[in-house]
């Protein structure tokens, strides 16, 4: 439903031109035709308003919202790129806000062949600009581009995820190559560390990086633990406990002598001397 304001201009005597432009409640809802009527009464009216003003305001941005199936319908061309459908309608906007700006009603030419390729150059731009997180080669990434549309078609046919083998027969390639397209396809798209991994509940989002493996020095230290067991377990009484009075309860070498009744020189010899072997059956072990 649609009402009628008055959004005149003046002229420099002071007299109101007199002409309305009609107010409309919900322009996004408006049928195709109805706004491609009024989209050019508002684009006669948008060239003679004054930029920055109310009315010209309100005549940019109703065009915007009445025009927004025009945004939509080339933004599905795009439905197979992997990109959420409303960042590409989004960016989508941009464009047609561009040809909003830029029409020129003396041209004579229809709103909508003016605005599509706009719209539809704004959303290339912004998959030439920020689609790729890591650069693969053109064919690769026109090859991805292809997948994505076969096996959409393929799904819909067979009901499940198609096989390498059946992408590779309906694209005429071989299935090197299309497993080549696959991973070539992990490059698309990146996520940053800190995005939220939601769990189930609504107190467990998680930063992805929480999830991220990374080197644990420790498990070189199991390894090691596992194959100086057998090598331990060959030394004597004597040389296990000095073992572990020094590496486990950290005494001094001192403080072992006075427990052993022997000299701090002889422990020191003790110890190397086991150590040594140790060390040799470590290396021939490794």
């Amino acid at each position: 439903m649609t009402a009628t304001t008055r959004i005149g201009t003046t002229t420099d005597s002071g007299t109101d031109t007199g002409e309305e432009l009609p107010q409309i409640a919900e322009p996004h809802k408006l049928a195709p035709q109805d706004a491609r009527d009024l989209t050019g009464q508002f684009l006669d009216r948008l060239a003679v308003l004054e930029e920055g003003t109310p009315e010209y305001q309100y005549a940019r941005n109703t065009l915007i919202e009445m025009n927004m199936s025009l945004v939509r319908f080339a933004a599905r061309r795009f439905r197979a790129s992997g990109q959420s459908m409303e960042d590409i309608v989004q960016v989508g906007v941009i464009g047609l806000i561009k040809a909003i700006d830029r029409f020129e009603v003396s041209r004579e030419v229809q709103f909508t062949s003016f605005a599509v390729p706009y719209i539809i150059g704004e959303i290339k731009r912004f998959f030439r600009d920020t689609s790729w997180a890591v650069h693969v080669p053109r064919r690769l990434q026109e090859a991805r581009t292809e997948l994505a549309k076969a096996t959409e078609e393929l799904a819909s046919r067979l009901g499940r995820a198609p096989k390498v083998a059946e992408l590779a027969a309906l694209m005429n390639l071989s299935e090197e190559e299309v497993v080549e397209a696959q991973v070539a396809a992990n490059g698309y798209l990146s996520s940053s560390l800190d995005a939220a991994v939601t769990g189930d509940s609504e107190d467990s989002d998680t930063a992805l990086s929480e999830f991220i493996g990374e080197e644990d020095p420790a498990l070189e230290l199991v390894e090691d633990f596992h194959a100086l067991a057998p090598l331990v377990a060959e030394l004597d009484e004597r040389q296990r406990l000095i073992l572990h009075l020094r590496f486990v309860e950290e005494l001094t070498q001192a403080d072992i002598g006075k427990r052993l009744g022997i000299s701090q020189m002889h422990v020191s010899r003790l110890i190397s001397r086991t150590v040594a072997r140790l060390r040799s059956g470590m290396l021939a072990t490794g």
